[in-house]
């Protein structure tokens, strides 16, 4: 097989290329991606002279790179978006070019070129639950009810996706996820913020009342669960994907705090941001019945491994924190 991922050098990107290369090492994976803010080569270090990867710098908005570079692919695995709320509230427009007009333009090539296409998209597209019906959870037939910009313009994405099934036939899957961590995650998202700043000593930044609860997901779930997906989900499905593991937010930054042996004197309570969703929860009840999948990782195993790979590498975050990883592959990809 032959796959084109787009945002491969992301987060969840790239860590389902590494995933993806360790299991399947007769597959091939072509990684697109336009590098920006949070995108890093350096998170697929190792990889770069491996015969079944290849490294394409592209904007998901040009449609005749994508074309060119999709040729011979069997499908098409989309990660790429801006993902950071913070972010889409001070800049929404930015979020509907990448998040709308990039799927879009994806969704075009893969109708033209006959190409399969899995979407991967989060859980906030829901909305938010009450935090008095713990017994409520999103699933696939939850009604769209998003809050922000940025979850708006992945609800857009998402009926793009299914209009593009339903008109022309194109085969596709999506998957709506929560919340995920673990290691090479940009240091402005919660986790890896928090422990990187308890790592320089400072405080951590807890929005509001810190009682909004999220679901967990460890990356390595998130990953397995899309592999599932992509060979065995049924065309035209959606599959949540959720870690069972809920934390309201001050839950999770004192098992933060704890697991780095800090009290609670290392929090600085901040006005809350604008909208905040009060509570996610998924039962991925469709994926565990059709795909057998369940995650693998309990939330006190996944913290303690996160909590000890920022550590063991300061080099990366350090970098990312201050931009210099941006001269690493600059400097690599104008080598090739």
């Amino acid at each position: 097989m032959k796959m084109l991922v787009t945002g491969g050098a992301g987060f969840i990107g790239a860590n389902f290329i590494r995933y993806i290369l360790a299991k399947y090492p007769q597959y091939n994976v072509v990684n697109f991606d336009k590098l920006t803010y949070a995108g890093n080569l350096e998170n697929l270090k190792g990889f770069e002279n491996s015969d079944n990867y290849k490294f394409v710098k592209g904007d998901i908005l040009n449609t005749e790179l994508v074309e060119h570079v999709a040729a011979g692919c069997d499908i098409i695995v989309h990660f790429a978006a801006e993902s950071h709320v913070d972010r889409s509230v001070l800049d929404p427009l930015s979020f509907v070019k990448t998040n709308v007009l990039g799927t879009h333009s994806l969704l075009e090539v893969a109708k033209k070129l006959g190409i399969r296409f899995h979407h991967v998209s989060t859980d906030e597209v829901f909305g938010s639950l009450n935090l008095e019906e713990s017994h409520k959870a999103f699933h696939e037939e939850t009604p769209y009810d998003p809050r922000s910009p940025y979850s708006s313009s992945k609800a857009a994405s998402d009926h793009l996706v299914r209009a593009y099934h339903h008109t022309y036939g194109l085969e596709v899957t999506i998957s709506n996820c929560s919340n995920n961590y673990g290691a090479y995650q940009f240091p402005e998202k919660v986790i890896p913020l928090f422990v990187t700043n308890l790592i320089e000593g400072k405080k951590v930044p807890l929005y509001g009342d810190g009682k909004n609860i999220r679901d967990w997901l460890h990356v390595d779930d998130h990953c397995s669960a899309i592999d599932r997906i992509v060979h065995d989900g049924q065309i035209g499905h959606t599959y949540v994907i959720g870690g069972n593991s809920e934390k309201s937010n001050y839950e999770l930054t004192m098992s933060i705090l704890q697991a780095m042996g800090v009290g609670e004197e290392m929090i600085e309570f901040v006005k809350d941001r604008p909208g905040h969703d009060r509570r996610y929860a998924i039962r991925p009840h469709k994926i565990q019945a059709e795909l057998g999948w369940n995650p693998q990782m309990s939330f006190e195993e996944g913290i303690r491994q996160t909590i000890q790979w920022y550590m063991d590498n300061p080099e990366w975050w350090q970098r990312v924190k201050s931009g210099e990883y941006k001269d690493y592959y600059e400097a690599w990809y104008n080598k090739r």
